[in-house]
């Protein structure tokens, strides 16, 4: 019976490992009718609904075989699950007790390492990924994501050094060259360029395509081709946008339902304030977000969280809407009917999870929760509010040149000239709008403004939120917390202003842009 065992348990895992998970659910069935206690069984079976994207029936089965066996391995897979559905709190809990008993395997501890990085903990995902890489030094992706971390934690020479070796050993890897070319502004006598030609070149039409698009046109940029730069942008982008089924009328009836849900928001009662007092910074993404974050994070009595998704979390769960889609307009119109203070206190409980230091005041950088204003004014009344707003055409142009999550449908806005600016002309109404409706609630901050005087845009940022002046915040650029964002490399560097105006380099390619934008009544001058 032994033998039989094992041999079905190997039979199982090497089915598992060639992706046939018929053979690897048969098998673990199998275990499991001669021994509903097998720990194992319950584990293969648990693997295997999880990878037919049966979540919840597969954390179950992981749940029994933790309980059964606390085996490192099985604790690994089972955190990932909870991170998958946004049980941030389990994933934490089940992560500190693998510690305890750590996996042998390099896939379990590249697990234990990515679910580290979900939760915001980047140094605890360091030595995961580095054990990962030892135990498996030909595995590109647990290489890949052990450059990700050194490049978050500003481990740059590190990263570098790290991407190299991947891209010596796979050398089509677009994700290695992509951020390679991000880690540093590349010189004439030192770039990618010619090898990043080479590959794109070669590379067909798809996600790999677009990256080595980006990361060429990037590298060109940084050594004074501007135009070329441009001409790769927009045939990576044009190939990429013709393969989406993308329509902005999708974000415009999102748009409309939170205009239209204000009424039912200032209808439902205000929370009860909450000693916390979160600090929330908004706005079109790559328009200064990431400086302001890290200007506040520098004050001795703030952190930064991150971007979370703990407020679009909220407010789904709160709407009771079971669309796909986090943001919609039926998900919208019933969550602005809900309990704004269960809101406030789901909020908080998500957010909680990515605080390294309880004592200190936190900030979620989402650019994107200038959708949900009216919920945060309403559930978290103690919550500040800061809006970056940058020129409309370099806002246009920044969304443009900077490649975003390419599977999230959030983006999708992002491929094209004139979506991009379709989108901005509604989240300029909308901030309009918030401004007319909840009056002092979101202090709107001016990228440029905030490039020419850095003291006294500081100064307007710390009195919004209720802060006292601290020298450190004009240091941003020494501040050592790790940075998850495209805007990594810029924030370790002090103040400049190279962003500023980008756009008249190329205001023949912008030029459609700018009528958009005049029939619109937005200035682009």
């Amino acid at each position: 019976m032994i033998d039989l065992r094992a041999r079905r348990i190997d039979a199982a895992r090497e089915a598992l490992g060639q992706g046939d998970l018929q053979a690897t659910h048969r098998l673990a069935a199998s275990l499991l009718h001669d021994d509903p206690r097998d720990a194992e069984g319950h584990f293969l079976l648990g693997v295997t609904l999880a990878d037919a994207g049966q979540i919840a029936p597969g954390i179950a089965s992981l749940e029994r075989a933790v309980a059964l066996d606390p085996q490192g391995e099985y604790r690994a897979q089972l955190a990932k699950l909870y991170a998958m559905v946004r049980r941030e709190g389990d994933a934490a809990f089940v992560l500190e007790q693998a510690e305890a008993a750590l996996p042998a395997d390099a896939l379990s501890r590249d697990t234990m390492g990515c679910v580290y990085a979900r939760l915001g903990n980047h140094p605890a995902a360091l030595g995961h990924f580095r054990e990962a890489v030892r135990l498996q030094p030909y595995n590109s992706e647990y290489r890949y994501n052990l450059a990700v971390t050194l490049n978050f934690l500003g481990r740059i020479d590190e990263a570098e050094a790290a991407l190299e070796a991947l891209i010596g050993m796979a050398g089509d890897h677009a994700r290695a060259h992509h951020l390679l070319a991000s880690l540093r502004k590349q010189s004439a006598e030192k770039n990618h360029v010619a090898r990043l030609g080479q590959t794109y070149a070669k590379a067909r039409e798809g996600r790999d395509r677009l990256l080595l698009g980006y990361a060429l046109a990037k590298e060109l940029e940084d050594i004074g081709e501007p135009e070329r730069a441009l001409d790769i942008l927009c045939e990576a982008n044009g190939e990429h946008r013709r393969a989406l089924d993308y329509d902005f009328a999708r974000d415009a009836a999102n748009f409309d339902a939170i205009e239209a849900s204000l009424a039912d928001l200032k209808a439902a009662p205000c929370a009860r304030a909450e000693a916390d007092a979160p600090i929330f910074i908004i706005g079109m993404p790559r328009t200064g977000t990431t400086l302001v974050d890290r200007i506040l994070s520098s004050h001795p009595h703030v952190e930064s969280a991150g971007e979370l998704q703990a407020m679009p979390l909220a407010v789904k769960r709160a709407s009771g809407t079971r669309s796909r889609n986090v943001l919609d307009p039926e998900t919208i119109a019933l969550a602005a009917r809900s309990d704004m203070a269960a809101i406030g206190r789901d909020y908080l409980e998500r957010a909680q999870h990515h605080r390294r230091d309880p004592a200190r005041r936190f900030i979620d950088k989402f650019p994107g929760n200038f959708q949900y204003v009216g919920f945060i004014a309403r559930a978290l009344p103690n919550a500040r509010i800061i809006c970056l707003r940058r020129h409309p055409m370099d806002t246009v142009l920044s969304n443009f040149r900077n490649l975003f999550a390419v599977s999230s449908r959030y983006y999708d806005y992002s491929y094209d000239l004139l979506d991009i600016a379709a989108y901005y002309a509604r989240f300029d109404r909308l901030m309009r709008f918030w401004a007319d409706q909840l009056p002092g609630r979101v202090l709107e901050v001016q990228y440029e403004d905030l490039i020419a005087d850095q003291a006294g845009q500081t100064r307007r940022l710390l009195g919004h939120v209720g802060l006292d002046w601290s020298d450190d915040c004009l240091s941003f650029h020494t501040n050592s917390a790790p940075v998850s964002t495209p805007s990594a490399a810029q924030v370790r560097r002090p103040i400049y202003s190279d962003s500023v105006a980008r756009w008249k380099g190329h205001a023949d390619v912008l030029a459609p842009v700018s009528r958009f934008f005049e029939q619109h009544g937005i200035s682009a001058a």
